[in-house]
């Protein structure tokens, strides 16, 4: 009998790089059609899979300058962030999405949702594409999500590093738009009481930032520190069962099974008040 263990489930080289493949540049379209079907597509898919999605903090959403886009920036864990982003971004926020994806000739389709490619194997493609998301930032209604640390990262790995990417679109959104909203995002996938995992989202506070006079990396730092706050705490209440300010997106109801299970249990109960 072979044991397999698990071997290289995080890599520090960036897809592209690992599978050598030069990926095409498209650029992000809102297609109403695409849309519709995303819309559809990526709901029925968290659903599908969770428990329950939930999220805390939007309030802190309205002290962003409305006249401005907004950058998310998020933790980057797992294959469902993406799909987390786009329902946050279409449906919580009724927005237009802007997402990097890498590897996205394997799903070209995303270009009409909102999406466009980085290819890391190149430098120059790499900052053309990062170029090119600098432009995107241009109104008030795009959703931009960024996964600064630029590779995906064990659940809870510390310490945050982000690329200085970030503060390239900070700096060139405050030039060239007049302003751009900052908001960090804690996205945590927990099995509580359920059968299925329960996706659990957290908004910080937002950050309106109109120019930009800082050092790139020093900025970088400072907001990966606050990052690590925000996540650490969300974790910490967590573990102790604490939800308070949470509201749903969407909530299952019990499967069969476990609805007979709630009435078996109900009948024993009834049964030992009885004695």
């Amino acid at each position: 009998m072979t044991i397999e263990t698990p071997k290289h489930l995080y890599s520090d080289t960036p897809p592209t790089v690992l599978r050598n493949r030069t990926e095409k540049f498209r650029t992000a379209k809102d297609n109403p059609f695409w849309l519709f079907i995303g819309d559809y597509v990526f709901n029925k898919m968290a659903r599908a899979r969770f428990h329950s999605f939930m999220y805390k903090g939007i309030e802190n959403l309205d002290k962003r300058d409305k006249n401005h886009a907004i950058l998310f920036y998020t933790n980057h864990n797992n294959w469902w962030d993406g799909i987390v982003g786009y329902n946050i971004a279409r449906h919580i926020m009724k927005g237009r999405l802007r997402l990097m994806i890498e590897e996205m000739n394997r799903f070209p389709l995303f270009q009409y949702v909102g999406c466009f490619p980085v290819n890391k194997k190149s430098p120059q493609d790499a900052i053309k594409a990062l170029k090119y998301a600098a432009t995107t930032l241009d109104k008030p209604d795009i959703n931009f999500w960024l996964f600064p640390q630029g590779i995906i990262r064990p659940p809870h790995y510390r310490p945050e590093v982000f690329q200085t990417g970030l503060a390239y679109l900070v700096e060139k959104a405050a030039k060239n738009f007049g302003g751009v909203n900052l908001c960090p995002v804690s996205v945590n996938y927990s099995f509580l009481r359920q059968d299925k995992p329960e996706i659990i989202v957290e908004f910080g506070e937002v950050q309106v930032f109109r120019e930009f006079n800082f050092d790139r990396k020093e900025f970088c730092h400072k907001l990966e520190r606050e990052f690590e706050v925000l996540c650490d705490n969300q974790q910490a209440q967590i573990s102790k069962g604490n939800f308070d300010g949470y509201r749903y997106f969407f909530k299952q109801k019990l499967s069969w099974w476990r609805d007979i299970e709630r009435h078996l249990k109900n009948i024993g109960m009834k049964e030992d008040n009885k004695q």
